[in-house]
């Protein structure tokens, strides 16, 4: 079971704590002697990330196949993503080459995130110091596309570029952005709309970055209590789906917690440039094989779940198909939700 290896080698902690457990199953695997530490992590240092990151591409790219017709919060027909970025902290004494702060290193994990699935569609590794903003020129643009961003990445020069590929923008302004107003349209504030403009930057600088116009919506959020105003260089699109379109940006985080939570991507073993980017591509390989074997056998289970399936049935010699139906056939039925699970593991 390739697919089940390989997501064992990632979670490589459990891995050999399983193999002492079972011996026999190193004979299973063709190994002679018990899997240490050390061995993994020369060969993270020794075998090029590029390798991982190339299979990583080809797996995403049957996977954004499986998901072409996988609905949006929003209806619209374009291609929609979420750019966004997670910090993973990481050991000075170890990691000397990410240095982050005066006793802190960290790498941050840039990525674009493909809202029909949802599914990584560009990753890009750096250090800890680079600002988000500076993400935005690895950024791969495909005209007539969505990118959906937090304020952070709100830098008008960059976003310029967006609009001459002809693709789009979804941002959070900034406080105190200053403009002239050319017009505004007509908005049914029961939706929590409250304005709906056309505008023009003034401040020099900004009015340099991004001459043309832009559209302002202003949104109240009835559930946080909070209003929220939006950048975007379409005009087509009604305001309301332009809110909720940002809503949806909240996939990416959610991405970010699963795949630090569910692939160990927080333990290292190996403390190189290319042992760090070759276990980030090894997990992200897993999510989307996961996200992949989900769509072909039609499960209605959660990754987690089937990841965890997986990772326990590793030396099983079943097809997947098999080992995920029968398994989940015998899972028992979920606990009511709304009762308080204080002392069960």
């Amino acid at each position: 079971m390739a697919f089940a290896q390989l997501t064992f080698r990632e979670s490589l902690r459990d891995t050999v704590d399983c193999l002492m457990a079972r011996p026999d199953a190193l004979f299973r695997m063709g190994l002679r002697g018990p899997v240490r530490r050390s061995t993994l992590a020369d060969a993270n240092e020794r075998r090029d990330w590029r390798v991982y990151a190339t299979l990583a591409q080809h797996l995403i790219r049957k996977a954004r196949q499986l998901y072409a017709n996988e609905p949006l919060a929003v209806d619209l027909a374009a291609t929609a993503y979420a750019f966004d970025s997670t910090t993973i902290d990481l050991c000075l004494s170890l990691f000397h080459w990410a240095r982050f702060r005066r006793t802190k290193a960290a790498i941050k994990l840039h990525t674009l995130l493909d809202l029909r699935g949802p599914i990584p569609t560009f990753v890009h590794i750096s250090d800890g110091k680079l600002h988000d903003v500076n993400a935005l020129d690895e950024l791969p643009i495909e005209p007539g596309a969505f990118y959906v961003m937090d304020r952070g990445y709100l830098d008008f020069g960059r976003l310029h570029v967006i609009e001459e590929h002809g693709a789009f923008f979804v941002i959070r302004a900034k406080r105190g952005l200053r403009f002239t107003r050319l017009h505004s349209l007509p908005v049914d504030r029961q939706t929590g709309l409250r304005s709906d403009q056309v505008i023009h930057l003034t401040v020099y600088y900004s009015q340099l970055g991004y001459p043309d116009r832009l559209r302002r919506i202003r949104f109240f959020d009835a559930e946080t209590q909070r209003f929220f105003i939006y950048l975007t260089n379409n005009f087509a699109l009604p305001a309301l789906t332009i809110a909720k379109l940002y809503r949806s940006r909240w996939q990416v985080e959610l991405f970010f917690k699963w795949i630090k939570q569910n692939l160990h991507i927080k333990s290292f073993f190996g403390t190189s440039p290319n042992a760090v980017k070759t276990q980030v591509w090894i997990a992200i390989c897993v999510y989307v094989l996961v996200a992949i074997l989900k769509k072909q056998l039609h499960l209605t289970e959660n990754l987690h779940k089937i990841l965890q399936i997986l990772s326990v049935n590793a030396f099983e010699k079943v097809p997947v198909d098999q080992l995920l139906m029968k398994t989940l056939l015998q899972l028992p039925e979920p606990d009511n939700p709304n009762q308080l699970l204080l002392f069960k593991l």
